[in-house]
């Protein structure tokens, strides 16, 4: 036993006890020099998730999107983002689409109001260290352009 200084007596700690609490510094020591992301399974560094347009350019929440790169015939307009997260990014907005009636330099653009879901992120191959949405969801809302049905998925390939 041992005093201490205002006359209590104190006990020495039982071995079990010591052991206890030798483990627990030599714990905290382990935990200390590991680093965090070699002691639990975390995700990657987050990377910003962007959108790729018909000219190779980054994108982000873009107002207006062209889907018809080649011809420029279809386009969404007045994108409103509701969400733009590191998987999934989620707008409402207008489907310009050209009817090509009688061909597409005398055709008329029609408008089809749409909700769109960009989904599939993946490393970008032109800068690694950004990701690209790979998949649009185009849900229309009213009609659809024929023959597209209301509830179309594409793969993003620019």
């Amino acid at each position: 036993m041992e005093a201490s200084g205002d006359g209590r007596h104190l006990r020495a700690p039982r071995r079990g006890m010591r052991v206890a609490g030798l483990l627990c510094t030599v714990a905290a020591l382990l935990a200390a020099a590991v680093p965090a992301s070699a002691r639990t399974p975390a995700d990657p560094p987050s990377r910003p998730v962007v959108l790729v347009d018909c000219f190779s350019q980054a994108q982000v929440r873009p107002e207006k999107y062209l889907l018809a790169c080649g011809d420029g015939n279809n386009q969404l307009v007045g994108l409103r983002w509701h969400s733009w997260g590191p998987h999934r990014a989620t707008a409402t907005g207008t489907d310009m689409v050209n009817d090509c009636r009688p061909n597409c330099a005398a055709g008329r653009f029609h408008a089809y109001p749409v909700r769109v879901t960009l989904s599939a992120p993946r490393t970008w191959p032109a800068t690694p260290e950004i990701r690209q949405f790979t998949t649009i969801r185009l849900l229309y809302t009213d009609t659809a352009p024929s023959p597209v049905p209301k509830d179309v998925t594409y793969p993003l390939v620019y």
